[in-house]
């Protein structure tokens, strides 16, 4: 029974009932050729239009769910829309907005959809009590936060309630790259999918890692999107420059060496290579490595579930990752099931 835990989905009811309470949380929602329609936030980016099958109809959702074998979707929202620009008060409303809209998806159909709950970062208080009030009232199986906050890794922001809140409540916490506006070097050529995202994730990791959050909260269960980014690839540099930097002035307070902690976060197989993938479950062992698909953007892997078994594990290693690893990460997935 593959669970997907790497899927985004804006569901058509949330916008039709944002129709009515966009200025409530300080944006427009704007209307477009195609029935294509966009977020513009009043005092915040104007983000492009979603993709078609981030906003598509529940029947085609199910349907590219089937053909797949996909049994389960944890479905994600699209950091782009996150607004980490809002303030408190608007920010937690509007991330409350989101989450109610997406839990009434999964209450409908609770043998195929769970959700994560986005929460009002880089307001860790607020953060912690949206993450509680999604897993105890609504159902979310964890979290979801993008990889940095308004250019800031996640590693220097004062978020130790909300980590602490994630240990507490015994969830995972899905960390997504986000780039809501094109970088200038990477405007072009898929380079904000191919590079941007996967350096948003290695460089937030690397903060994560070397100012002692892991070591904070030893029971903290991270997620790591596309392979870890660059993190396992990197890792001897890593800890090359964690052995020389001037740790004092870095405030590199980490215990250990960065490969010391890359069994601590989970990956979602999204590498597009069977070898690849065969390479990172050798690195970091198999029951770290999760499905993913990133279904609804054009670097999903349109078919997860033969990647995996293109890549030549075991049987049992198979079964971990397409569906058991996922049950680790997210236990609530099992209670639910």
């Amino acid at each position: 029974m593959p669970v997907d835990v790497h899927a985004h989905y804006v569901p058509p009811h949330l916008l039709d009932a944002l129709q009515a309470r966009a200025s409530d949380f300080g944006l427009t929602l704007q209307h477009g050729p195609n029935c294509q329609c966009a977020i513009h936030f009043n005092n915040g980016p104007k983000i492009r239009p979603f993709f078609t099958e981030l906003v598509e109809p529940l029947d085609k959702r199910l349907a590219a769910m089937d053909v797949t074998g996909v049994t389960r979707q944890v479905l994600s929202s699209w950091c782009d829309i996150f607004g980490p620009h809002l303030d408190r008060k608007t920010a937690a409303a509007w991330h409350r907005f989101l989450n109610e809209q997406l839990a009434r998806l999964c209450d409908q159909y609770p043998d195929r959809f769970s959700m994560l709950a986005s929460v009002p970062l880089p307001y860790a208080h607020e953060s912690a009590a949206e993450l509680e009030h999604a897993v105890r009232s609504l159902g979310a199986v964890g979290a979801v936060i993008a990889a940095n906050v308004s250019d800031v890794n996640l590693g220097e922001l004062e978020l130790e309630p909300f980590w602490q809140k994630a240990v507490d409540l015994d969830v995972g916490v899905f960390i997504h790259p986000v780039q809501a506006v094109p970088l200038k070097r990477s405007a072009k050529f898929g380079l904000t999918q191919i590079a941007q995202y996967t350096s948003d994730t290695t460089m937030t990791v690397g903060s994560i890692i070397m100012s002692g959050v892991l070591d904070r909260f030893p029971n903290l269960r991270l997620l790591l999107s596309h392979g870890g980014g660059g993190v396992p690839y990197l890792i001897g540099r890593f800890d090359c420059m964690h052995e020389r930097m001037d740790k004092v002035g870095q405030g590199n307070v980490a215990k250990a060496p960065p490969s010391a902690y890359l069994k601590r976060f989970y990956y979602d197989t999204i590498v597009h290579d069977p070898e690849i993938l065969r390479w990172l479950a050798s690195r970091v062992s198999a029951a770290r490595v999760v499905l993913g698909s990133d279904y609804s953007f054009p670097p999903a892997d349109r078919d997860p579930v033969t990647t995996v078994r293109r890549a030549g594990f075991t049987a049992a290693e198979e079964r971990a990752i397409v569906e058991e690893n996922a049950l680790s990460l997210f236990p609530a997935l099992k209670r639910g099931s």
